[in-house]
């Protein structure tokens, strides 16, 4: 199980404009540093409440590439047929348990892609997005598409983690 130090630094930059960065070093089970990750924003670009606009990393040993995930059902058909929000929730869940299969946590994840057939459940997605990963998720791209792989997926997540 990793350990995890986070870290809240004032950033002033050469104009005396405030920047707020934050960073998170993860130690293996030795007490090694796997990697410093920090969640940043420049100066005169808009900081979003939800998100991060960059993530850094330095001294990353493993890299995780998630697939983008789907409220599967067991069987492998779509899960919560018409249920934007638990779908949400069960992709979610997926990214999480791949993460962790990874060695990781979802204080891991630098990017998300996500990609929905309604742009207009968005408050929903970043609510719950918020459960999974605080007031302040990593960098992020939403996409409004016309379809995915099977016409009752109503979002699909694919995620980066840095262990």
């Amino acid at each position: 199980m990793a350990e995890v130090d986070a870290h809240l630094t004032l950033v002033v930059s050469s104009t005396g404009e405030e920047l707020a960065q934050s960073s998170t070093k993860h130690r293996g089970s030795g007490g090694q540093i796997m990697a410093k990750i920090e969640k940043y924003c420049a100066a005169g670009v808009y900081d979003p409440p939800g998100y991060s606009q960059g993530t850094k990393v330095t001294g990353a040993q493993t890299i995780l590439f998630l697939a983008g995930q789907v409220a599967y059902d067991k069987d492998g058909s779509a899960k919560h047929r018409g249920d934007f929000k638990g779908q949400a929730r069960e992709v979610f869940t997926a990214v999480k348990a791949l993460v962790e299969a990874g060695g990781g946590t979802l204080d891991n994840i630098v990017k998300i892609n996500t990609y929905v057939t309604d742009i207009r459940c968005r408050p929903e997605f970043r609510a719950i997005r918020e459960e999974f990963f605080g007031a302040k998720g990593p960098a992020s791209t939403m996409v409004e598409v016309s379809a995915l792989a099977h016409p009752d997926y109503l979002i699909e997540v694919e995620a980066i983690a840095i262990v």
